[in-house]
């Protein structure tokens, strides 16, 4: 007796999604995200505006973006995710729908329904597409962890509430966690 098979859904099923309804698509599969906490939303909004202040004092083509925005990692149509802040440096890779290709550095703010999701499922996505930094902040455990893709691999660096974390896709860029509310 064969098993019934599990549907693989797309790019196209993940544009059809209604637009109250935040859903990722990872290896053809949704994923559905609740609305995040008082306490994602401000670290989420203190990262945001501190990266965004970096990048419009240096210019440069970089550019952050805050979620929702699509990121379609590969080409295969079957992952599309939404992280929470997303960095990309190659103007080429924007799209009128997000990004298309490996955003240069992504931050994920865990919350309880979806810590194993951004610790294991994302992160062997993003050094697969080639995502040159990737942070998790956990506002649970108060840490942030910083994975940075070097030669096919990511090297990965805790860091605590009151530690100031340097950003290696920059030369002078770091974030002092006292000043986000971690």
């Amino acid at each position: 007796m064969a098993l019934p098979q599990k549907r693989i859904y797309t790019e196209e099923d993940y544009y059809s999604t209604p637009e109250d309804v935040r859903v990722e698509l990872i290896n053809g599969q949704f994923f559905y995200q609740a609305a995040p906490s008082r306490a994602h939303q401000q670290i989420l909004g203190g990262l945001y505006a501190t990266i965004h202040n970096y990048i419009k004092a240096k210019g440069g083509p970089c550019q952050v973006y805050p979620a929702p925005f699509a990121v379609k990692l590969k080409a295969d149509q079957k992952n599309i995710v939404e992280p929470d802040i997303s960095v990309i440096c190659d103007p080429n890779k924007l799209t009128d729908r997000g990004c298309t290709g490996a955003p240069d550095w992504i931050i994920e703010i865990a919350s309880p329904a979806n810590s194993s999701h951004d610790y294991i499922r994302k992160l062997n996505l993003y050094a697969d597409a080639g995502v040159r930094e990737y942070w998790i902040v956990n506002p649970m455990k108060r840490t942030v962890y910083v994975y940075h893709l070097e030669e096919k691999q990511f090297e990965t660096t805790a860091y605590g509430p009151n530690d100031t974390v340097r950003v290696n896709i920059y030369d002078d860029f770091s974030i002092d966690f006292k000043d986000i509310g971690l």
